[in-house]
């Protein structure tokens, strides 16, 4: 049983009711057995009045008390036409709270949808939601510019690449998540102490004096708000509600892919966090602001962990992180002179590197050392236009590393990508390939597990030359690599791909998947993380830029099809007429969203400003009273950490970020199998995640008879498993569906949340789709000779288990499992009932019960070694030895054994 887990947030399932005078948001968790009540004012026409009670019901009080509403506030007692309690809509989060020229509103999460799953920890992405004006009519003041207003802010798209977790904290890197659970327990006694004293629940402390030794420090974070997108929308409410009703969402992508090695599932996720400051569009938005925050900068995370594990502390996880993000420099493009490339100039002179030291140092503190700079920008032009960029960020650079140690400077890698690209000499990605090698031994990566003793057997000389930092639970992460070009779209994308795909063979190898930390292209890993890295791509480009990727990762491989290069200039025509008419109304959006911009009454409307310059750079409204040394420019106490960062170091500042409470072992709030499995509730195989995400076998291994199942192994080009997906207009289909699902609205098959057909309880049926991660799932159209292909090399499900899975169940089937889940839901219930009764009284010399998902220190997955006599271990050893062609000499013995061998055999 771990020491820390991550807390889960109770409040999972929302119901609105609404009255005249107020509105009422019940809460509760998926099992139903714990809810909390929000009361919303409706009498006031301006002002925010929101009320938590602070009291945890069970579903008979909840029942009792909206019966009591329904029967107190009806026109006349009695009469039961004319209710006085109506269920105004069904949701599954708070977005938040806005106000414009009249009174608030609030953003409900109306279907959601899973996207990815990591260790358990389940991952949505918004699909709806609904925006619901508070005040009554009757107090109602109405503003002839509000609907303006409103339709602005609708104007982004929260159902486009919005993601949210209750349970992991989507802001901070998997590191960071990991880290905070291996905290010293003498820590989290102390936090565990100081967060009670300050305990917002008047409920939430009862039964753990009883605890005694049982309990399970519950771990939480406050959320990186440089990444988080409803920071200002929850601004209002975060220190008056329970922290269960605050939802952090954060804008970017998410996916994830099933990489199947001889049956065992490796999921590969790609997250990639925006950042909400300096947050715009793509000529709108260039450079750093006064804060250091640059335009387009997007942290972007792989995720490689053993699904057949689920557990933080027994699983075996690990990440890499890297960054994009514009030159931190102040600059600009003219765009009102309707250039394909607008010239770049400087905006203001920076002798002393002020702005690139600001952004820096925040990298330091999140990221630690070396941070890694590849420039891709054009190095040599007839006319000076990218090269502006280059010549100054190097005098920041060099000018910054004065100050630093040596040790812990800023690494500046510049090479020209546009310009080996055009030569026929050069190989592109081989370049790439090895910039990639130097940047991954420089930072490391993460993984929670020791080295394995296969490592120790057969060293690699790549292995042991890894930075980071090694620690007796695995490896950190140290510094990071940020790579830009001038848009940050197309080659930041293939240079991250190339890097991710070096990071990805050393994580395999660190699990002990591979042999060798390598990876070749047309393996179905690589095409699999190809793929993944191409919708990423897409996604973001389409946020910042308005179209799609021009050059892809075949575009530099020159393997890419003819028909590509029409599709290119199509998606470079789209781009330029997103930037010239779009980008404008879409950079209000934004503003707005992120409370860049307030509206007031008698100040000038956001449509009316000349620009949005003043809003985005603080130092234009006022002076700062202090000014930051042009030598020290980094935060006092990062460089005594380094290389580790700032912000991952046990020290008082970051220990004050924690929300660490003690929980019963058995307590909802930790318990991750529960949340995962939801025994409480009826599922079916078409609606489960893990069976409908992208899978290597399925999608790209060949479906011929006798190739190697092995996605390390190199194909041919016509060998990809989409080659026998049909003809080529269904080919094309799919992959139109594959690359358009990021933004794609939800398919006709999905209902919206139903409020009719639920009871009083706040009872509601999720609306989940099964599908990829890319929100829409692959039409996968076979012709009748690839069915014969596939039935020749997979046997029927008839065959091997007696029963055809495909078929519809038969009522009698369907009503057996139904009434079986509804005894389950009692059991649920009536054990959390005896467990109420028994937490008084501690039971724990009684009997010790021990989930199923528990892992002892001696199982398949974690085994101690046994105790070997040495004649074993030399035996072992000279076989191993054997095995690289290193033979040992012969004893007396083995030529006597020999000699007998000869004269039985042949005399």
């Amino acid at each position: 049983m771990p020491a820390a887990a991550p807390i889960i947030r109770s409040i999972q399932k929302l119901v609105l009711y609404e009255t005249r005078a107020r509105y009422f948001l019940v809460g509760s968790n998926p099992a139903e057995t714990k809810y909390r009540v929000l009361k919303i004012d409706r009498t006031e026409p301006k002002d925010l009045v929101v009320i938590d009670d602070k009291h945890v019901y069970t579903q008979q009080e909840v029942r009792e008390l909206l019966g009591r509403l329904d029967l107190g506030n009806r026109t006349k007692i009695g009469q039961k036409g004319s209710s006085g309690l109506s269920r105004a809509v069904s949701a599954f989060g708070i977005v938040g709270f806005v106000r414009f020229l009249e009174g608030y509103y609030i953003i409900l999460i109306t279907k959601r949808r899973k996207m990815a799953d990591i260790g358990g920890h389940a991952i949505y992405k918004i699909e709806d939601t609904n925006m619901i004006y508070i005040p009554n009519d009757s107090v109602r003041v109405t503003h002839p510019d509000e609907a303006r207003y409103l339709r602005v802010f609708q104007n982004v798209d929260l159902s486009s690449n919005f993601y949210f977790s209750y349970s992991y904290d989507l802001s901070h890197s998997l590191q960071y998540n990991l880290t905070i659970l291996r905290m010293p327990l003498e820590v989290l006694k102390t936090e565990t102490t100081q967060t009670r004293q300050e305990s917002f629940d008047i409920f939430e402390d009862e039964g753990l004096t009883t605890l005694g030794g049982s309990g399970i420090y519950g771990i939480g974070s406050k959320a990186y708000t440089k990444y988080v997108w409803n920071g200002k929308l929850l601004d209002i409410v975060k220190n008056t509600i329970h922290h269960d009703w605050l939802l952090f969402i954060i804008h970017g992508f998410c996916g994830q892919s099933k990489l199947l090695i001889y049956g065992r599932p490796v999921y590969v996720t790609l997250i990639a966090r925006r950042s909400s400051k300096f947050a715009g569009t793509r000529f709108l938005k260039r450079g750093a602001n006064s804060e250091g925050d640059v335009a387009n900068e997007v942290e972007t995370e792989q995720i490689l962990y053993d699904a057949s594990v689920m557990s933080f502390s027994a699983g075996s996880y690990s990440s890499y992180v890297q960054v994009r993000g514009s030159v931190p420099l102040y600059w600009s493009q003219d765009i009102s002179t309707m250039m394909p490339k607008p010239p770049i100039t400087l905006d203001q002179a920076d002798p002393f590197a002020h702005v690139a030291a600001l952004h820096f140092d925040q990298m330091l503190q999140r990221f630690g050392s070396p941070i890694i700079i590849l420039n891709l920008v054009k190095e040599r032009e007839k006319r000076k236009h990218e090269r502006i960029l280059s010549e100054e960020l190097v005098a920041a650079v060099t000018y910054l590393n004065q100050f630093l140690p040596p040790e812990h400077a800023i690494v500046y890698i510049p090479w020209d990508m546009a310009k080996y690209t055009k030569s026929k000499l050069c190989n592109v990605l081989d370049r790439l390939n090895v910039i990639a090698e130097s940047v991954v031994k420089k930072t490391g990566f993460f993984v929670n597990r020791p080295d394995s003793y296969c490592s120790t057997l057969r060293p690699d000389e790549k292995w042991n030359e890894l930075g980071g930092v090694v620690v007796s639970t695995g490896r950190l992460q140290t510094g990071v690599l940020r790579t830009n070009c001038v848009d940050c779209l197309d080659r930041t994308n293939t240079a991250q791909f190339m890097v991710g795909k070096c990071a990805l063979a050393y994580q395999l190898y660190s699990l002990g998947l591979i042999d060798k930390p390598n990876l070749q292209f047309d393996t179905d890993a690589v095409r699999l993380f190809e793929e993944l890295y191409e919708d990423h791509g897409d996604t973001l480009s389409l946020q910042y830029g308005g179209s799609q990727l021009v050059h892809r990762v075949k575009t530099y491989r020159k393997i890419a099809p003819w028909t590509q290069h029409s599709k290119d200039i199509m998606q470079t025509l789209s781009r330029y007429y997103s930037n010239a008419f779009s980008d404008a109304d879409r950079q209000d959006s934004i503003n707005l969203f992120l409370g860049v911009f307030q509206p007031v009454e008698g100040k000038p409307h956001l449509w009316e400003l000349p620009t949005d310059f003043y809003l985005h750079h603080r130092n234009t409204l006022s002076l700062s009273q202090t000014r930051r040394s042009y030598t020290y420019w980094w935060t006092q106490g990062v460089l005594n950490h380094l290389p580790l960062p700032y912000d991952e170091v046990t020290c008082s500042e970051n220990r004050q970020k924690l929300i660490v409470k003690k929980f019963h072992k058995y307590e909802e709030e930790i318990d991750i199998h529960n949340e995962f499995f939801r025994p409480y509730e009826l599922s079916s195989f078409d609606e489960t995640f893990c069976l409908a995400m992208t899978n290597s076998i399925r999608d790209f291994m060949p479906k011929n008879v006798g190739i190697d199942p092995s996605p390390f192994t190199v194909r041919k080009p016509d060998e990809t498993g989409k080659s026998v997906l049909g003809n080529k207009s269904n080919r094309e289909e799919t992959m139109l569906q594959r690359k358009t699902a990021a933004s794609a609205p939800p398919p006709p098959s999905e209902e919206a949340v139903s409020s009719s057909s639920e009871d009083d309880s706040g009872t509601d049926k999720e609306d989940e789709g099964a599908v990829s991660q890319r929100s829409t799932p692959v039409k996968m159209t076979d012709t009748g000779d690839n069915t014969k292909i596939t039935e020749s090399v997979v046997q029927s499900m008839k065959d091997v288990y007696g029963i055809n899975l495909s078929d519809v169940p038969s009522e009698d089937d369907l009503s057996i499992y139904t009434r079986f889940v509804q005894l389950g839901q009692s059991r649920h219930k009536q054990d959390m009932i005896s467990h109420q009764l028994c937490s008084k009284h501690s039971l724990d010399g009684v009997i010790k019960l021990v989930p199923i998902s528990s892992f002892s220190q001696d199982n398949i997955y974690e085994v101690q070694p046994p105790k070997v006599d040495r004649k074993s271990v030399e035996i072992f050893h000279a076989h191993i030895q054997a095995g690289r062609g290193i033979m040992q000499q012969l004893g007396k013995d083995d030529f006597l054994m020999y000699r007998e061998y000869i004269r039985n055999r042949y005399m």
